[in-house]
């Protein structure tokens, strides 16, 4: 069986991270894919060259609901990835409006136009760990209540429930992934832990650690997550029952950050030593998930362990930031 062999789909946010190994997924199995696009990223993943038709690059806003229409229309795509928003949470911090305003407008605005459209069989969104807040060092699970209070945090788990109130009013056939960090090649955006740490690595320049190290969080390899997206969306595809349930993803490894950079620093043989600052006072102590629902209703299980992921992930940047 090929079950994405001709089938069109819609992907948003395909210059971010996750959004350009999915496209390029999608390409090696024979889907022809459409991305929504807000700005040209000229060096995204999304332009990596390999195998399969080139995606059909559309420029527009997420919220433009009177453009997704003709989109999913004229292209009669029948899945829809809905993973644009902004990610960043500093930039939440310092602008939450335009925050809000792609990331719980624009989820509205996706999920109307799949309504009207008759061809979309399955939307897959992406929601966040951060949509739980605080679970006081338990491991979250998907049935747990969403209690966030920062504000990127809070447009996840608004995005979370519109989502679930579109199945549960509508019977659209949505469902919803609940990730922890990614990582992987391709992610440029350096005031992340990885990708940042690897660049300094990579220069000869020490790592920062903004807080203290000590934040333990749940980290996936990017491939795994392709891999959890693909299979929710086959699933939704086939099973109504699982419209409007959320699906946690992570290797359920949790480490620190101070692992993590001291990890990175030994993949790539170096004596530098991480300059810890200290100073981010807010964060939550512990962040991890449990995959139990996810590997038992999906047969989703991740397949590369975080010292290999890293491996991987630092050979990417050698050849590409050489």
């Amino acid at each position: 069986m090929r079950p994405w062999l001709d089938h069109t789909v819609l992907v948003t946010g395909g210059t971010g991270l996750l959004g350009g190994w999915l496209v390029q997924r999608l390409r090696s199995l024979g889907a022809p894919v459409v991305c929504l696009l807000r700005d040209t990223v000229p060096d995204a993943m999304l332009h990596e060259p390999g195998p399969g038709p080139l995606p059909v690059l559309v420029q527009g806003d997420l919220t433009d609901t009177a453009l997704l229409e003709r989109v999913l229309g004229e292209r009669e795509i029948r899945t829809v990835f809905h993973l644009g928003a902004q990610t960043l949470v500093g930039v939440a911090r310092r602008n939450p409006v335009s925050t809000w305003e792609s990331n719980i407008r624009g989820t509205w605005a996706v999920l109307e136009a799949c309504r009207r459209s008759p061809s979309v069989q399955a939307i897959v969104v992406a929601s966040s760990d951060k949509a739980y807040g605080d679970a006081e060092g338990a491991a979250y699970t998907e049935d747990m209540d969403l209690r966030p209070v920062a504000p990127y945090d809070v447009s996840k788990a608004c995005a979370d429930l519109i989502a679930r109130s579109y199945a549960a009013t509508w019977d659209s056939p949505v469902a919803l992934t609940r990730c922890g960090n990614f990582y992987g090649g391709g992610d440029r955006n350096w005031s992340r832990l990885v990708p940042g740490t690897i660049r300094s690595v990579l220069r000869g320049h020490r790592p920062v650690i903004r807080s203290d190290g000590s934040p333990v969080r749940d980290f996936l390899y990017v491939e795994d997550a392709v891999a959890g997206y693909l299979a929710l969306a086959e699933r939704l595809r086939t099973d109504p029952g699982i419209r409007g349930r959320a699906y946690n993803l992570s290797h359920e490894h949790p480490v620190t950050v101070r692992d993590v950079v001291e990890l990175i620093l030994a993949v790539a043989d170096s004596e530098l030593e991480p300059l810890v600052l200290g100073e981010a006072h807010d964060e939550l102590p512990f962040q991890a998930l449990d995959t139990t629902r996810a590997r038992t209703e999906l047969g989703w299980t991740p397949a590369v362990d975080l010292a290999e992921g890293m491996t991987r992930t630092l050979e990417w940047y050698a050849r590409h930031l050489a």
